[in-house]
Parts: structure tokens; sequence; C-alpha cells
């Protein structure tokens, strides 16, 4: 059966947050960056909300049906409110990223591509709907874009256990980001097709 893929919209914010944080509340660089629970449930959000909130203005931010999964992607025109992320993590209370920020951030502009390029900062199933092929149904649904415009698509996998995926999609890891005790986080890039 196939999964159905939608536009949300400025009013479905708070769903499209609400299953980003169910979505990472187990990945590994941003739950070192948030280790206790209450933190990642209060402040963590802000720094998602940077990347949702570009994503709904520019209507690439995609939901499943039911909201069982979310992908953001920040088309080649939009650029990223730097400030806003660095106040995010300030925000963020005591935490490791704080400490690490200037050098991961130094290390991701080293790998984002020199020409316009699609950007997929968050792509998240529920954990009760992963597995499912809901995160293939949003993949694929961006992809198009990328292809329809013969853009380069670029992303930072946070976790080992979704290269697969990626890479099933034709993206390729270009590099390791790693600063301080942190997880690695993996660069990646897809030709258009």
């Amino acid at each position: 059966m196939a999964i159905s893929i939608r536009t949300a919209t400025d009013a479905q914010s708070e769903l499209v947050l609400a299953t980003t944080v169910l979505a990472f509340c187990t990945d590994p660089f941003v739950r070192w960056a948030a280790t206790d629970p209450h933190q990642y449930l209060t402040r963590y959000p802000s720094l998602f909300k940077a990347f949702i909130s570009k994503a709904l203005k520019n209507n690439t931010a995609y939901y499943a049906e039911g909201f069982s999964g979310v992908a953001v992607w920040i088309p080649p025109e939009a650029s990223i409110d730097e400030e806003e992320i660095a106040l995010a993590i300030q925000n963020l209370g005591e935490s490791p990223l704080q400490n690490m920020a200037e050098n991961l951030f130094e290390q991701v502009s080293k790998f984002h591509p020199n020409q316009p390029y699609w950007y997929l900062p968050l792509m998240g199933v529920e954990p009760s709907h992963q597995r499912k092929g809901v995160g293939s149904a949003l993949l694929k649904h961006g992809l198009m874009a990328c292809d329809r415009d013969q853009k380069l698509a670029y992303l930072e996998a946070s976790s080992e256990q979704n290269l697969a995926l990626y890479e099933r999609y034709g993206f390729e890891v270009v590099g390791t980001i790693q600063a301080g005790s942190s997880p690695s986080i993996f660069p990646m890039v897809r030709e258009p097709r």
C-alpha cells in the first residue's frame, strides 16, 4: 500500500515538530547534545524549529499520513538563519554542543556543496512507524524536486543506521564530522537523476 505524502502548512507546525521530537529521541548525536530527557523535550525543539519554520515558509516540509514521519527540506534559493541556530544552541542549557559548536560548524561548512543544492536537515519517522517504508516514501518525494531541478541533494546523517537508506536512494558519504566526544555525523551528497 502506498504511503501518502503531503505538504505541511504553518497551521501544522506543531504536528511537524512533535513528530520530529519523537523521531530524534534516540538519535546518537542529538541525545549526546541533550542527554537529560527534560532538557531534550523542553529545549532542543527550538533547534528543530529553526529548520522547520524555514521549510514551512518555502512549502518544503512534508509529512506522511498521520504525521508518522516528516522530511524538512530547504530549497536552493533559501538559506538557514545561522543566528537562530546559534541562539537555540546557546539556550540548550548545559550541553557539550555549546563547547563544540564552532568546531562542528566549521567542519559542516566544509562539506556543504559549492553549487546550489537541496538540503535535508531533518527527516525522521515516529518510532512506532519505523521500518514500514515511511522514511523511503518521504525521501522519494523530496528527491523528485532535486531531480526535476537538476540540483544536488545534501544531508548530514547523524546515525549509522540511516546510511543504508540514504545510500539506496543514491546518496554517497563524502566525509565524517566529529568533535571531542561527539558521535560521528556523515555528510552525504546525491547527484540529480
